[in-house]
């Protein structure tokens, strides 16, 4: 006779102490280790040139809150951390006191790690799709890569792949241009 397993549940996220970045699949939880420096550039380099404008830059075109690291959850069995998410603002007016948001987001950025490269692009790619995220990027620090993605209907549809020599407007931030070298650490220096 065999028990049935107990799905986790952001209860269960909650009662673990340690400060590692865990997220829950379909009911597992799942433990990510610490990432990278280019991890980091790229997250903080996205939250410059698209919370810059979209979110803090009063000159900008606004209407967004652009977060990292915020605990999302789509159903009672799936609550992840994207590396970088945003909403429109008349969609969550006040994101401020909760933890974790409910409300879908309107754009997820993962950054790779070798570590969570296969759970970003297949496990979190449907999960987002199923729930309806309407934009889904991949930034990868290591090829210096950024994948855009568009939901449509219930397919993800390309919208774009650039590298680090793109200066680039990318969906749904077309009204700024990326200079993609920036969110990837710089090159080596040529040998002499």
């Amino acid at each position: 006779m065999s028990t049935a397993r107990k799905l986790a549940t952001y209860d269960d996220l909650l009662a673990d102490p340690s400060e590692a970045k865990t997220e829950i699949f379909d009911g597992e939880i799942h433990v990510q280790p610490s990432p990278l420096a280019g991890h980091g550039r790229a997250q903080l380099a996205l939250g410059r040139f698209i919370g810059g404008p979209f979110d803090g830059d009063r000159r900008g075109p606004g209407g967004w809150w652009i977060l990292a690291e915020m605990d999302v959850r789509f159903d009672v069995h799936n609550v992840v951390r994207p590396d970088v998410v945003g909403w429109r603002r008349s969609r969550l007016p006040d994101p401020w006191n909760s933890r974790p948001i409910d409300v879908v987001p309107d754009w997820i950025c993962e950054v790779l790690s070798p570590s969570t490269a296969k759970i970003d692009r297949v496990r979190k790619r449907q999960l987002y799709a199923r729930h309806g995220v309407p934009h889904y990027w991949l930034v990868d620090p290591i090829d210096r890569v950024l994948e855009a993605f568009v939901l449509d209907g219930a397919e993800w549809r390309l919208a774009g792949t650039y590298d680090d020599t793109d200066i680039a407007r990318i969906p749904p931030f077309e009204a700024i241009e990326i200079p993609l070298e920036e969110l990837f650490p710089p090159l080596p220096p040529p040998p002499a």
